[in-house]
């Protein structure tokens, strides 16, 4: 992965790496939990709005956006916010005045934007999928510890105190051995299109559109209402689909409990016919996650397929949520909720009680205040880049080889790629566009 620097920024990471090697944080000074944090948020249209919202108590000092039409409403709401098309020229031009970094581009721009961010030493909250492709996770994740940086994934339910007390109670051993993890969604079914080909017409671009740094990284091609706004998500050279969308939220409860990682392996069991831009309209996977004590069998259902609802009594499933199966019963966990879970069979835990709080919890229950609290020298987030979150993207991104190539993958985890699968390696390590 390659980046060009101007000689300023160059000085910049020249500094930040001194400070790195003295073991201090990258942040030059202290900082008062009631001192503001300067942030710049990039993409502040759609998604990025709620992020804007996030992050509107402290000094929004710059707003990046490629379309303006879409960004139209936080440009008036912040009219002090200097304003840009290219992320690069806004940190080029503001690196000294920015501390932190909101990331709320399509999937395909996330590791480029933070990667160029966090090169300059500032704090980044990045949407989930973390990245889009496996070595832009790992990435990440080195970045954010050599520099030691505040991060954080925008899975915005994990920062509810009930997803949090749902992590220290499997943590308790309480449903036996885990054997299991199902994890489910309604998407993309009525969220946006998949199954579908590439479009032939070619219309003019749309007014206020950027469409080159729109496509950033990603393989040159005519623009297409087909891809934007947020329909990008089942196009496989900018979204990670429903499996990087969804499977984020749901199943980020029980993998942070049982402090999974990686899979050895990932298949399809069934799904609907592939295709080559998109990915298919449903499908189910299958990949098998090795743990100290066992490997656990993570099953994967989207567009409207779901579990056995044997697995819980019979209970009716909601349209998202994950089951954990142990010996000695099971974990209903409605994600989308907020972290909403149940024990099953309920008569056999009645009497249990919860486990005394363990882990931090986040101010207000609100992800982007951890994310805030931290980068102020607070405790790390819970689902920073070097752990949680790059753990989480890069398991799920390796179920997402098996949809790409319609191959089973027998991952390499040490060495990074699909065992005797040449057709995967295109999307552990992406080839950037010329001229990023």
């Amino acid at each position: 992965m390659s980046h060009r620097f101007t000689r300023r920024q160059a000085l910049g990471r020249l500094g930040l790496a001194s400070v790195a090697t003295l073991g201090l944080p990258a942040v030059l000074r202290a900082r008062s939990p009631n001192e503001k944090l300067n942030i710049a948020v990039v993409r502040v249209g759609g998604r990025g709005a709620e992020d804007l919202q996030g992050v509107e108590g402290e000094n929004i000092v710059a707003l990046c956006d490629v379309d303006e039409e879409r960004a139209a409403d936080s440009f008036k709401a912040h009219p002090k916010a200097k304003r840009f098309r290219d992320y690069r020229k806004m940190l080029d031009v503001l690196h000294h005045q920015i501390d932190a970094v909101v990331v709320s581009t399509p999937d395909h721009m996330h590791a480029p934007v933070a990667t160029a961010a966090m090169e300059l030493g500032k704090h980044v909250y990045c949407e989930k999928p973390l990245t889009w492709s496996i070595a832009e996770c790992r990435h990440l994740a080195r970045l954010a510890r050599e520099k030691r940086l505040a991060t954080q994934m925008g899975t915005q339910g994990m920062a509810m105190n009930r997803s949090r007390a749902g992590i220290e109670l499997l943590r308790t051993g309480v449903l036996g051995k885990i054997t299991e993890l199902h994890v489910w969604t309604d998407r993309p079914a009525g969220w946006w299109p998949q199954g579908i080909d590439r479009p032939k017409d070619t219309p003019p671009v749309r007014a206020g559109l950027d469409w080159n740094l729109w496509l950033g990284v990603a393989p040159a091609r005519p623009y297409n209402p087909a891809y934007c706004p947020f329909v990008w998500r089942g196009w496989k050279d900018f979204g990670t689909g429903a499996v990087g969308d969804m499977g984020i939220h749901n199943a980020a409860m029980p993998f942070a409990a049982l402090e999974l990682g990686p899979p050895t392996s990932a298949e399809i069991v069934d799904s609907a016919p592939l295709h080559q831009e998109t990915f298919p309209v449903w499908s189910k996977l299958k990949s098998i996650i090795p743990t100290k004590h066992g490997p656990i069998t993570l099953y994967w259902y989207d567009g409207g397929k779901k579990p056995p609802a044997s697995l819980v009594g019979r209970r009716r499933l909601d349209k998202n949520g994950a089951i954990v199966v142990g010996s000695k019963g099971t974990l209903y966990s409605v994600e989308w909720t907020g972290g909403e879970w149940g024990l099953y069979p309920q008569e056999r835990f009645h009497d249990f009680k919860a486990p005394v709080p363990s882990l931090p919890r986040a101010p207000k229950e609100d992800h982007h205040q951890e994310w805030i609290r931290a980068c102020k020298g607070g405790p790390p987030t819970l689902c920073r880049f070097d752990g949680f979150a790059s753990r989480l993207t890069e398991a799920l991104l390796v179920m997402n080889l098996a949809l790409r190539t319609g191959k089973k993958i027998v991952w390499d985890e040490k060495n990074m790629v699909a065992v005797q699968c040449p057709e995967a390696a295109p999307y552990v390590k992406r080839e950037y566009r010329t001229g990023w």
